[in-house]
């Protein structure tokens, strides 16, 4: 038998009519009149089809289609997070946090974690970026507002540019005319 959509009428010798309501890898959720909601495996050759429903797909969704939502989703959660690399002459090296008071010890961190923690911060003002952008409630002129701060915050960010490999990863704040 070809494969069903949602929505086709079948019949069956035990449990009666029915309409087909899911398509799984390998059985059918059908809702019968006398055997209320059934599955039934695609290789039960007591099933007849009554009436084939050809404008649905066969299956709910398309692997295609999952995908696209599941980068939508990552995406807007922060949690595809590019990959941006740290500058050739930084990689190995670390950062000496000196205090001024010589009792005190410094403090050694790999470079690599610091830069990691400046790309997540950069990530998140993205995103916060995004939801202001996207706010229902928010008027245009608090929404401008927000984003001059948050440009602000990326001129703050700039001397940290240093360390990145790339250019258009680099932080920009407000530009001068």
């Amino acid at each position: 038998m070809e494969e069903l959509s949602v929505g086709s009428r079948v019949d069956h010798p035990r449990y009666g009519e029915g309409i087909v309501s899911k398509n799984n890898l390998t059985a059918y959720e059908i809702f019968f009149e006398r055997g209320g909601k059934m599955e039934i495996t695609k290789r039960n050759t007591d099933l007849s089809v009554l009436t084939k429903n050809e404008g649905a797909p066969k299956s709910g969704i398309s692997i295609h289609e999952i995908e696209k939502v599941m980068s939508y989703v990552l995406d807007k959660y922060a949690s595809l997070n590019e990959v941006v690399p740290l500058g050739e002459k930084w990689v190995g090296g670390t950062m000496l946090l000196q205090p001024a008071n010589k009792s005190l010890q410094p403090k050694e961190i790999p470079v690599e974690v610091f830069f990691h923690k400046i790309v997540m911060l950069r990530d998140r003002l993205r995103v916060l970026e995004q939801n202001i952008n996207s706010h229902s409630i928010l008027t245009d002129e608090e929404k401008v507002d927000l984003q001059q701060y948050i440009t602000r915050i990326y001129g703050s960010l700039t001397t940290f540019n240093i360390l990145f490999s790339e250019k258009e990863h680099y932080f920009v704040g407000a530009k001068t005319k």
